[in-house]
Parts: C-alpha cells; structure tokens; sequence
C-alpha cells in the first residue's frame, strides 16, 4: 500500500538528518569547500606570480567597490584599504631609499600589536623583502639567538619594547642595525613618498619560497625560525576565512601576538582574503578585551590556549550607569582559535553566549591542520572533527602511530621495522604524510637549520622510505570521527608502569570549581621509577597563597581527583601558586619545563605551597617530608 505523501516526507526528511549526523555529510562538504578553492588559490597563483597577498590588499585597494572600507581598526583609529595600501607603499620605498632593503633581503620586526606592525609587514612585501616575526617578550641572549638565525642586518623596533634591546644584544650583534620607530623615524617615514615597485621585484617561482620566519615558542630550547611559505600565507587566508565564514559584514578581533601565525596568518590573512575588517588589540588582557569587542562591534573573536580561561575567571563587566551585566552585550557570532580546553568549552559558551566555537589545530611549521565547528556538545572539546567525505578525500595523509614513551618516538615492530596504526581512541602520535623525494613542497621546515628539519621527518613508517612530518602530539580518533588531543610527547610520563597524560590530569583537577588554572607535569623523585604527577595550581581569589588553602578545601581536591581519575593518574603532590607567570608563552600557553625542572623540593619555587597526597586529603609537604622521601624512608 503506497505510503501517503504527507507521511513520507517527514519521515524521509528525518532520516537524512540522521544520517547527516551520523556521517557528518553537510560537515564534510563545508571543510571540502574550504580546502579546494584555498588549494587551487595557491596554484594559480604560483602560475601567474602573484603569490604574496601583496597583491590582494592591492586588489581591495583599488576595487572602487572596498577601497573606501574600514580594514584596521587599532585604538580607536580606522584606516581603509584603500589608506592601508598608501601606507604599505611609503612604508616600502622608506626601507628601500633609507635602509637600502632590496629583495629577498630579511628584516627583523619585534613589534606589539599596532597598525604601524601591518605597515612594515606588508611594505617589506611590496619590495619583494620578507619579514623575521621576532617574539617582543625576548631579550637578552634569547632575542639575539632570533636575530642571528633569521641572518638579518636590520632590525626595527617598537618604542615600547626597545628596553628589551639591551646592551647584551647589541654587543652579540655589532654588525646588525637597529631603528627604533620614534617620533623622528615616523616623521621619516610620514614623508616620503609612496611607490609602487615593479612586479619583478616580487616575483617568486614556487609557493614553498619563505614569505615570512615564525619562531618556535622555544618551549624546549632556543626558539628555531620556522619558514612559513607563501602556500602556507594563501590557503590559512583562503581556508580560514570560509570556515568561518569571515565576510566584508564582519569584524575580527584579535588581541593574540602579531608574530605568531595564529594571529597573523589565520587573523589578519583570513581577514584580508576576505575583504573585511580587522580590530587588533595591541597585547591581549581581560580589562580590556571586551571593551574593545564592544567598542569595535567585533563579531568574530580570536584566542590561543588559555586565553577563554582567563576571561572566565575575571568577574563580570558591570555598565558604570546601570550595573546592566554587560557578559552578553556584543555582536559576537564566533569565537575562532585553538587550545580550548574541554573543561572551559561550554563555560566560555554559555557564560558569554558565544554561539560558535571554531577550534583548529595546526603548528606554524606543520604541513597540516584539523578543523572543529562547533554548535552543540557533540564536538565538545574535539580539535578536529570528519566523516567519510573529508577522510577519503585527505585522510590519506594523516596517520596516528602507537607511541614507545621510553624513547620518546613512534613505536616500531621489532620484525619489521614499521610503526603500526592506533586503534579507535587509544592515543598516538599524529604524523602528516610528504613527499619522500620532495618534503619542500609541503614541510619547509627551520631556516638555516636542516638538521632539525630531518628531525622533524621520519621515514620508513609504513612501507619503505616514505616519509611523515612528526608533530610530536599525541591525539586521538574516536568512533564518531572526532579528534581529541592527548598530551605533548615528553610530557606524558610513566608512573606505576602506566602512562599518565598531563592534558588529562589538566582536565580533571581543572573543572574543580575552586580551580583557575592547572599545570601538571612529573617530577623525578629520590628512590623511584618514572615520575611522580605533580599539579601547578592557580586557586580562585582568597583561596591560595596570602590566605593559604583551608584544609577542607585540600580535602575536596583529593576527593575530586580520586573520582576523576585512576590510581597511577593522582597528582600526588600540589604546587599552589599566585599565577602562572613565566610558565605562561606569549601566546597564552602552558610551559612545563622550568616547573619540571624545579620538582617538589620545598623552596624550589618562589611564592609557591607544596602539599602532597595523604589517605584521603592534601597536607604540606616539608623539608623533613622531603628529607624522607630523600632518605628512601618513603615509598609511594
């Protein structure tokens, strides 16, 4: 009997919902979307020359319909495209008629956020020069390290940073040049003349050419200048922009560091292929971020690690009139970045009302990245997400490996030789396929530095003398086609002869409500195998430090963590500290390796409390406890 029309349609309309989730369809035709255009983008540009988004701002420049559009907004100054590219161009024949900067010539900037940033940016491009991104943090033996290795002889420098420009610096670099932009150097510039030089100083043969150096956050030695090409400056734009559907009707905000890709290739570049507009703050802090969300009309907003955990723990904006909870009080449609941790996920959601979280991960040096768009609970948490569709079309060149923790490396079957797939949701090293006989073309690797470069490759892994790109994470598939991250290889540790993630410990004793911030990390101990887990804690305002932890508040820590997690995972000791400080990157991310290093000696760190896990609560740790411990009077 013929099912009737009115019947069949709702039926057959749930079925395709259901199917679509279960597969991720409309998901997967939204990443291809974004994949393809970026990818063919960068081909044909690499065919006709026109590979530096010189040539983009150029476009918008003189487009008579977004010459006239707001593309800056910095500190309460708007600048058009049209005035963005006067500004590059005089920017340009100022470096070229005052400094003698000539093509394929690298120059420093270590620059805060500001317009003038975007300025010497993009004019060195218009000359056909690159820039070096130095981290404005660095002083010291530190910074000249960056400025050696990028072979630069001309350094620029925002006023605000120049202190950071020691004599230290300046007597490792004797042969290098340092402008610092004051007043005069402005006027300097404010009057020369705009130029545009001829394409043939741009002119560039392969997408894989350097566009700029990016410095590794340094995280486990001295920052190494990573070569972000040309392809890598197209498809971040192009791709970004799409996933998030950036438009000539939005407004990007971002407070996140200018020298690292994250803000600056898929921030502003994602902004620039879009044609829309960009507010930049010039560092990121909690006064003021919102402010300046509300003030700019942002509708898109940027964050790197830990950045929505600090917005949350601030207290609320109040309206200085009527004491109106000013939380939900902005234009934003999407929060877009990466290092959302799961226990801030829907917190930061739900207390700002943030209706889009777009996560990525990616490295600046890496070959690939993972996309998670998320509206619900379902991808909570997940820094990439697919189905069938993507996973035919590019999963092919991801691969997850079981891990040998000893070594520190992939493991590898004593037989043969070759590493072996991980299962659904158990843990392994994310690697990215590249060429054997050309990795260029995809992984460019560290300027001036081809032995780390190779180390960054590993052959042999499936059959032989293939070739993948190690990211050195350690992430996870799940039976729904979602990707989570696990831990940094050599952060996860051993203890009881089982592997302990420090992202999963972060995560459990993190959604205490008394807790901030957690940093966990292991510690050697005297007399013992492994290492111990040890959490760094950041308390809720009165609860640590000057008033120190309530005993019952130590209780509640230990029961919290005794429900979370297994026997061998238990942070078995607690660092209570004022913040995180100098274990924090420039770009809001954890560092574990001076906190490692210091261990759980009483009065190894400043300002700290140490307590350690007995029976069924935390206590403080002493130099007598220790002295056990040291003794090998104590076995955990």
């Amino acid at each position: 009997m013929p099912v009737p029309l009115a019947v069949a349609l709702p039926g057959a309309a749930a079925g395709a919902a259901y199917l679509n989730a279960r597969m991720s369809l409309w998901y997967d035709v939204h990443l291809v979307q974004c994949a393809l255009p970026a990818t063919l983008s960068a081909l044909w540009r690499e065919r006709t020359d026109r590979l530096s988004p010189f040539y983009v701002l150029e476009r918008h420049a003189q487009n008579k319909s977004s010459a006239d559009r707001a593309f800056i907004i910095f500190e309460g100054k708007s600048w058009t495209y049209a005035q963005v590219y006067e500004n590059v161009l005089r920017y340009g024949a100022w470096l070229r008629e005052r400094h003698g900067v000539k093509p394929k010539d690298i120059v420093a900037v270590d620059f805060q956020n500001s317009d003038v940033f975007i300025f010497i940016w993009f004019g060195l491009w218009s000359i056909g020069a690159k820039p070096a991104f130095m981290n404005y943090n660095l002083t010291g033996s530190a910074l000249a390290h960056c400025i050696k290795t990028a072979t630069t002889s001309l350094v620029l420098v925002d006023p605000l940073v120049a202190s950071n420009v020691n004599q230290e610096v300046r007597s490792e670099l004797e042969a290098v040049t340092f402008v610092e932009f004051d007043p005069t150097t402005l006027a300097g510039i404010a009057a020369t003349e705009p130029r545009r030089y001829p394409d043939a100083d741009r002119s560039e043969d392969k997408y894989q050419n350097i566009a700029i150096l990016i410095f590794t956050s340094g995280t486990t030695g001295m920052p190494k200048p990573a070569i972000v090409s040309w392809a890598k400056c197209i498809v971040g734009g192009i791709f970004t922009s799409r996933f998030i559907s950036n438009s000539t009707n939005d407004v990007f905000y971002t407070s996140m560091p200018l020298y690292h890709s994250s803000a600056a290739i898929l921030g502003f570049g994602n902004t620039l292929e879009a044609g829309g507009t960009i507010a930049i703050g010039r560092k990121f802090s909690t006064k003021t971020f919102w402010s300046d969300v509300r003030t700019s009309g942002a509708t898109i907003i940027q964050y790197v690690g830990e950045t929505c955990r600090y917005l949350l723990a601030a207290p609320p904006q109040l309206d200085p009139t009527t004491g109106e909870n000013l939380d939900k009080k902005h234009k934003v449609r999407a929060a877009f970045g990466n290092g959302l941790r799961p226990d801030v996920w829907s917190r930061f959601r739900d207390r700002f009302g943030v209706d889009t979280i777009g996560e990525f991960y990616a490295a600046t040096e890496g070959t690939f990245g993972t996309w998670n768009l998320s509206r619900n609970d379902f991808a909570k948490g997940a820094i990439g997400r697919n189905g069938w569709i993507y996973n035919a079309v590019m999963g092919m060149n991801l691969a997850i490996v079981e891990v040998d923790h000893e070594q520190g490396a992939p493991w590898r079957d004593p037989k043969t030789g070759f590493c072996r797939s991980a299962g659904t949701n158990e843990p392994g090293e994310l690697l990215c396929r590249v060429s054997p006989t050309d990795m260029s073309r995809r992984f460019q690797g560290y300027y001036g530095n081809p032995e780390a470069t190779q180390k960054k490759v590993l052959r042999s892994v499936f059959r032989k003398d293939d070739a993948w790109f190690r990211t050195g994470d350690i992430l996870k598939w799940d039976g729904e086609g979602r990707l989570f991250f696990s831990d940094r290889i050599g952060d996860t540790f051993r203890w009881k002869s089982e592997n302990v993630s420090t992202q999963e410990v972060s995560e459990a004793i993190g959604s205490h409500p008394a807790v901030r911030e957690a940093n966990v990390y292991g510690v050697e101990l005297p007399h013992h195998d492994g290492r111990a887990g040890c959490a760094a804690l950041v308390l809720d305002e009165g609860r640590g430090i000057e008033a120190k932890p309530e005993d019952a508040l130590l209780k509640s820590l230990a029961e919290h963590v005794k429900k979370a997690l297994p026997k061998y995972a238990l942070p078995l000791f607690l660092r209570v500290m004022p913040d995180m400080g100098m274990q924090m990157t420039g770009t809001n991310k954890q560092q574990k390796t001076g906190l490692r290093g210091e261990g759980v000696k009483p009065g190894a760190g400043d300002e700290s409390l140490m307590y350690w896990l007995q029976g069924d609560t935390y206590v403080p740790f002493t130099a007598h406890d220790w002295q056990q411990l040291d003794g090998g009077r104590v076995k955990l």
